[in-house]
């Protein structure tokens, strides 16, 4: 790769359902766009094994192997693909500059950011080593794997009491572990979870262990008043301990909200600096759907050409 600086029309800053698809739309409408993949090129969905919600696959699939026919797609129609890390970003006027693996300047008419979120794990080898074969932080993604079966799920705020309703309609039971004893939930999700008779609330414990070797068998828990250790018998085990964008890179450049979203205009990907736009879970925290970050990516290109078309 040449140091030399470059001039393009459109830039778009990670991979994943939402950049591909706006590279899909960029590129089918002339604009050529350059796409920098970031450090997990394909994003999320690379460590999701079975994909089984995205329409136009009847028999699912493999999320590495999705992301490998989005991109294909996007290639096909002239986007370039680079592996590559956008390092800083000054948009404070446009064109905007663009610092790449802190080398490489790239200057872009308009940007598009799809740099996506990152779950947040307990940190504990077994998850790691056991993440999708059992041990999943997306429950509407993967609950239906275990209709039927028991579940943990880790967490106490809305977001995994959500995800244990949901896991209650299709699953047998329900442990929800939480480290306090109380939950952070609001209270309509409080009451929701504790009224349920197939939840099972784990007051003041934490994981110590997701026992199996090839797929999730148990979760070795510890209640930590007591110190009484007690092996749950589960085949699926959830982390809803919360999502963190992969948007530091912006932060001082661009409005986010308190917890580092990307602000977009309601019904658009606009973000307040004319010209870059947000799409995907780096400005979305409710839905976190593959499907719906691909119709952002889209919109985001729209927006852009649009954008651009104005310029003119």
């Amino acid at each position: 790769m040449n140091k030399e600086t470059e001039n393009i029309k459109v830039l778009i800053i990670g991979s994943g359902p939402a950049g591909y698809t706006a590279a899909i739309y960029a590129s089918r409408a002339g604009l050529s766009p350059i796409m920098y993949t970031g450090v997990q090129p394909g994003g999320q969905l690379t460590i999701t094994n079975d994909v089984e919600n995205y329409p136009g696959y009847p028999d699912g699939v493999m999320g590495p192997q999705m992301m490998e026919d989005f991109r294909k797609q996007a290639e096909r129609f002239g986007t370039d693909v680079r592996y590559g890390v956008v390092t800083a970003i000054d948009a404070s006027e446009r064109p905007f500059k663009v610092t790449v693996d802190g080398n490489q300047t790239i200057i872009a008419e308009t940007v598009i950011i799809s740099t996506g979120a990152s779950a947040k794990w307990l940190g504990i080898e077994s998850e790691t080593r056991l993440n999708g074969k059992g041990v999943s932080a997306c429950a509407v993604c993967d609950g239906f794997f275990f209709r039927g079966k028991e579940v943990a799920i880790v967490g106490g705020g809305d977001t995994a009491c959500e995800e244990a309703s949901y896991l209650s309609n299709i699953c047998k039971k329900v442990y929800m572990i939480v480290r306090r004893d109380e939950l952070r939930a609001s209270q309509i999700m409080q009451n929701r979870v504790m009224k349920n008779p197939k939840i099972e609330i784990l007051w003041n414990h934490e994981t110590e262990e997701i026992l199996g070797d090839e797929e999730v068998i148990g979760a070795k828990v510890k209640n930590r008043i007591s110190g009484e250790v007690r092996v749950l018998d589960v085949e699926g085990f959830f982390v809803a301990i919360g999502h963190q964008p992969n948007t530091s890179v912006f932060v001082n450049q661009i409005d986010t909200d308190e917890n580092g979203y990307i602000l977009t205009k309601p019904g658009t990907t606009r973000t307040n600096v004319s010209g870059i736009f947000a799409c995907g879970d780096a400005q979305d925290h409710e839905y976190r759907q593959a499907v719906t970050a691909a119709g952002t990516g889209c919109m985001a290109a729209l927006d852009a050409e649009r954008f651009l078309a104005s310029q003119e």
